[in-house]
């Protein structure tokens, strides 16, 4: 057991790359092997996972440089812990594994008990990213539907979860025509999820500007990278019901 929480404090460190205060160690210390106790033998690996989860994501969403990062904000927001939240975790796991089959280009981060997928407007080589817009558009090109084609098919397999999309700009232009091209291409997004077949109830659109950049828009190819849009997974109501009845 000392090794296993050892090992988990040790993942934490190495994956945040901050500091933790040694009050911060103690508790996780104390709630991990108070959880490991009382769990049964099946439960252990789900528990521990889901403490660790929990902690990683807690230690990201307070250490982002952007303090207003929604899209992790969302994925803290939906958690409810505990065993049910590493059952949770699983299953989102194995959908984000699904995603990044799909489709290779795209950013796909477990944190947490969620699944943040970012489409920047370049791929880490330098083509053009999934879901993109030409300069100051907003509308669908054909690369970006036969991308949402593919996400389309893996929401299905996982019908159980919501959907928030953000959309973000760069800093050139106004703030205020920044916020309103957000969210053309946040809702034209969101249009064309529908179009394929999506429940509007699993859908949340939202949009912000210029306000939450990635990186500095100092460089061309760093403006590319904040001209982007999220997709936030968390558990719905009867996914988070079915795990807490599982744990």
């Amino acid at each position: 057991m000392l090794y296993l929480v050892k090992c988990s404090i040790f993942t934490i460190m190495k994956i945040t790359n901050i500091s933790i205060s040694f009050l911060a160690l103690s508790a996780l210390l104390f709630n991990s092997c108070e959880a490991i106790k009382k769990s049964t033998g099946q439960q252990r690996g789900v528990a521990v996972g889901a403490t660790s989860g929990a902690v990683i994501g807690g230690v990201i969403g307070n250490n982002v440089g952007n303090k207003n990062n929604t899209a992790l904000g969302a994925i803290l927001g939906a958690a409810i812990g505990g065993v049910a939240g590493g059952i949770i975790g699983n299953k989102m796991d194995k959908q984000a594994q699904e995603i990044k089959a799909a489709i290779p280009g795209a950013t796909v981060e477990r944190v947490g008990e969620g699944i943040n997928v970012t489409f920047d407007e370049l791929n880490p080589d330098g083509s053009k990213a999934g879901v993109y817009f030409a300069n100051d558009q907003y509308s669908i090109n054909s690369n970006a539907q036969l991308a949402l084609g593919m996400l389309q098919k893996v929401f299905n397999d996982y019908p159980d979860t919501n959907i928030l999309i953000e959309g973000h700009t760069d800093n050139v232009g106004s703030a205020n025509y920044n916020l309103g091209l957000s969210e053309k291409r946040a809702k034209a997004v969101s249009d064309a999820l529908l179009m394929t077949g999506i429940n509007a109830n699993r859908i949340t659109t939202k949009w912000y500007g210029e306000s939450q950049p990635k990186v500095d828009n100092s460089t061309d190819e760093n403006k590319a990278l904040n001209r982007r849009v999220q997709f936030v997974i968390t558990a719905n109501e009867k996914m988070k019901a079915e795990a807490k009845q599982n744990q």
